[in-house]
């Protein structure tokens, strides 16, 4: 199979030839003199009009583009971005001291701007999933700082602020009648000058970014779609970088240009708790028994990732010695023929081929199982809207904050605003509604491991492996930023 994998791949090689021509604003080259320009192919074209709001955020922040008041450390810690510093007043207040720093569009970040973004996030229609079961204001004070206020206690706002989608963006940017606009309004080092639809981008360097001048002088983006692809334009140098890379592609590159790095995505399978036959909880512990977790680590990820044990995998390094096991499951129902959709998407190549797999097991417990695949922009909204009976999805449980509560309370809520699974429980919003007021570290980890213990007692939820992502890095490209967040993937120090 490997072989076959393999032989596939080289003779695709030429399908991406002379597509990723690097170029500047104005279409010259720019390969040469003040910093090459960086050739990137990401995997998710923008499902949202690259809204800061949704998933389209952290395609923002991977290309430097957007930022917020704080940032991720290597531990997970929150960290200093555009807030050099920020002490908690009481526990519904929070006071962020601004660092001087511009917009792209050459206007100053003050408080008052600050604020009005972070306002315009909580206004946002769905919630940004950082914002689920949230409430908050934010007031300008003073010259320099900006006072947020929770309607409940928040210990780990500071960590909430570093997500994506509550990047901070110029009032510019809300000018027009279409939400938030990125493009030229943002503060990252690098500004997003043309967007082409859902197939590429033009990011030229912003030369008064704060942080520094970026070694790069821009960066071209195209949105590949296909695995294959991504692997083909690395290998035959057309980018620099190309992200999720598929497991089945990386005996095709130089073993120096794939980078495996274990992350804190986790992919499951979700059960429509709110419709369909997965509404009945006998049939969703008929689905969960009727899964072998073991075959997908060694088959279908060939090793890049872990068999699947919680919501949280082994990047989650306290998770394992916290977890407790789920109770009051439903007993298992007979299938009987039941007629089921599972539905995934192919912008990550190893998830139609879980599907197949489950497809397989499914199928054998006595379902009867119709398998709908698309690109994941022409899948989102279907999915969020419950039109699924199940939904494979590879999920960044840290993505959204940083802190492991909020995943609970953005995916597995009533109110969440990222329930694919339209979980709706109320020993399970009990179960993290109290995770969300626990302030000591320690006892909030405990407090999750509860919530997810909850969670998967419902069945609703079905880990199936946690990944370890690929990412092609040219031999010649130094500094790319690779994290377990999956946040971050050029910045000022990435070049070639």
């Amino acid at each position: 199979m490997r072989r076959l994998r393999l032989l596939s791949a080289l003779l695709l090689a030429p399908a991406l030839t002379g597509c990723f021509a690097s170029e500047g604003a104005d279409g010259t080259s720019d390969d040469t003199g003040d910093g090459s320009r960086l050739r990137v192919a990401l995997a998710f074209p923008p499902a949202e009009n690259l809204s800061p709001y949704g998933a389209d955020a952290t395609i923002l922040s991977r290309l430097g583009v957007t930022e917020g008041l704080t940032a991720l450390d290597a531990n997970g810690a929150a960290a200093p971005a555009l807030a050099s510093s920020w002490r908690r007043e009481n526990d519904r207040t929070w006071l962020f001291t601004l660092r001087e720093a511009d917009f792209q569009d050459g206007t100053e970040v003050t408080p008052a701007a600050v604020a009005a973004s972070l306002t315009h996030a909580t206004e946002a229609k769905p919630a940004p999933a950082a914002l689920a079961g949230v409430t908050l204001t934010a007031k300008a004070e003073g010259s320099t700082g900006v006072r947020v206020t929770t309607k409940d206690p928040d210990p780990v706002l500071p960590l909430r602020l570093s997500s994506p989608s509550l990047a901070v963006l110029s009032t510019k940017a809300y000018a027009g009648d279409d939400g938030a606009d990125p493009v030229g309004h943002a503060t990252g080092p690098f500004e997003l000058t043309k967007v082409m639809g859902a197939t590429a981008a033009t990011l030229d360097r912003f030369a008064d970014y704060w942080g520094g001048r970026a070694q790069a002088s821009g960066v071209d983006v195209k949105f590949v779609a296909d695995g294959t692809a991504r692997a083909n334009a690395l290998r035959t140098g057309q980018v620099d970088l190309a992200e999720a890379i598929p497991v089945a592609q990386a005996a095709t590159l130089d073993p120096g240009t794939r980078k495996a790095t274990a992350t804190t995505r986790t992919t499951s399978l979700l059960l429509n708790t709110a419709s369909g036959p997965f509404e009945n909880a006998g049939l969703r512990a008929a689905a969960r028994q009727a899964v072998d977790t073991s075959v997908f680590a060694k088959d279908v990820y060939e090793g890049y990732a872990d068999a699947g044990t919680g919501i949280y995998g082994p990047a989650v390094t306290w998770a394992e010695g916290k977890r407790t096991a789920p109770t009051g499951r439903a007993r298992p129902a007979d299938a009987d023929g039941t007629t089921i959709t599972l539905a995934t998407y192919d912008n990550r190549p190893e998830l139609p081929e879980v599907a197949q797999v489950l497809k397989q097991q499914l199928e054998k417990a006595g379902f009867r199982v119709d398998l709908e695949v698309r690109e994941y922009s022409r899948l989102e909204s279907d999915a969020l809207d419950g039109k699924f009976d199940a939904f494979v999805l590879a999920r960044n449980t840290l993505v959204d904050t940083g802190d492991p509560v909020s995943v609970l309370a953005s995916d597995y809520t009533c109110d969440g605003g990222y329930d694919i699974a339209q979980l709706c429980d109320k020993d399970v919003d009990k179960a993290v509604a109290k995770a969300e007021r626990v302030t000591d570290t320690d006892e909030r980890q405990d407090a999750a491991m509860a919530a997810e213990a909850e969670i998967l007692g419902t069945d609703a939820v079905v880990p199936l492996v946690h990944q370890r992502i690929i990412t092609g890095v040219g031999t010649g490209v130094r500094g790319a930023l690779l994290d377990p967040y999956e946040r971050t993937l050029v910045g000022t120090g990435t070049r070639r």
